[in-house]
């Protein structure tokens, strides 16, 4: 019986395969040893990542590199959920450096311009309000009682800093 595909399934054809995208992968540190990849799935069985996320799936995105599947890889959310635990590298037979290579995947997918969205959302906050998380009056009082200077919510050396650093265009984005 033939299983037919579904209009939610994504089709990817020949002429759009970049074969030299494991090559520019290989010469990145960290991802020299992709080619060595031969699919074994202990990478997938081992990561706590797959174990919360079905769409994390390493043997998955190696499989696509190889393929030469460069955009639906760099485009992809998938990529940056990485735990950079290493599980996936010490069950490696074949010394891949699965971590490794996905750290080489997301500096390539930045520099292609893709942005992870959680990042951007972080990045934003900061600009905003100068760190990750809000210091309310009752954090403030409590510092105070610690005999800690209170902290503001300005974000004025931060604007300057993202100026300085051109941060501030994933702000304006």
């Amino acid at each position: 019986m033939v299983e037919e595909k579904t209009a939610d399934q994504e089709y990817t054809l020949v002429n759009d395969l970049d074969q030299s995208f494991k090559y520019e992968i290989a010469k990145q540190p960290g991802g020299e040893n992709i080619k060595y990849c031969f699919a074994c799935g202990s990478c997938t069985a081992s990561c706590p990542i797959r174990a919360i996320d079905s769409k994390y799936n390493p043997r998955k995105i190696i499989r696509m590199s190889l393929l030469g599947m460069k955009d639906r890889v760099l485009a992809s959310d998938f990529v940056w959920l990485c735990s950079n635990c290493y599980t996936c590298s010490e069950r490696c037979p074949q010394d891949v450096g699965i971590t490794e290579v996905m750290n080489v995947l997301k500096n390539m997918a930045v520099r292609e311009g893709y942005r992870n969205p959680a990042i951007l959302r972080q990045v934003r906050q900061i600009a905003e309000k100068g760190r990750l998380f809000d210091v309310d009056d009752f954090d403030n009082a409590r510092r105070r009682r610690l005999g800690l200077p209170a902290i503001s919510n300005g974000a004025d050396e931060v604007k300057k800093i993202f100026e300085i650093t051109g941060a501030n265009k994933f702000v304006e984005e």
